[in-house]
């Protein structure tokens, strides 16, 4: 009874947060899924537990993940939920050499053993540096180019 209390309650603060993170009215959140604006208060409330179909259509319209909707604790996580397919790993710190250990969570997520490669993106536009890992299929779904083919010799120093 108590985890399911627990869940209940993780359930309405998540509606909650992700209603008010998209600046939804309950209403309009209950006419966007087909409910009325009650249903959608006392969900929000932990006064009910909404059934799977609205489960569905409410990960849907925050785009998050039906498990996060119904498990993500945020203050176990120490951060909102966050949206379908997107995820914060923690922040590394880069070697002498340039090198960086991936957190076991995102090795784990992508399958990455010792011995992959990556390929390793950048953008140095002023507003938005940023640097993106690959691995080289996804880089060759996304250019058409193998990154062997652009990048010989293998490992950048």
């Amino acid at each position: 009874m108590k985890n399911m209390n627990r869940m209940k309650n993780n359930v309405a603060a998540n509606l909650r947060y992700l209603r008010n993170k998209h600046r939804f009215t309950q209403e309009e959140v209950a006419e966007k899924i087909g409910v009325s604006r009650q249903a959608v208060a006392k969900w929000e409330n932990g006064d009910s537990l909404l059934d799977i179909l609205n489960c569905e259509a409410l990960a849907d319209l925050y785009d998050v993940s039906l498990d996060d909707l119904v498990q993500y604790d945020e203050a176990k996580e120490g951060r909102p939920i966050p949206p379908k397919n997107k995820h914060l790993f923690g922040v590394v710190t880069l070697g002498e050499r340039g090198q960086i250990v991936l957190p076991k969570k995102a090795r784990d997520l992508f399958n990455l053993k010792p011995g992959d490669k990556l390929v390793v993106l950048g953008d140095t536009s002023p507003m938005l540096p940023a640097m993106a890992l690959l691995t080289p299929d996804t880089f060759l779904r996304m250019t058409g180019q193998a990154a062997d083919n652009l990048f010989p010799g293998g490992d950048a120093e």
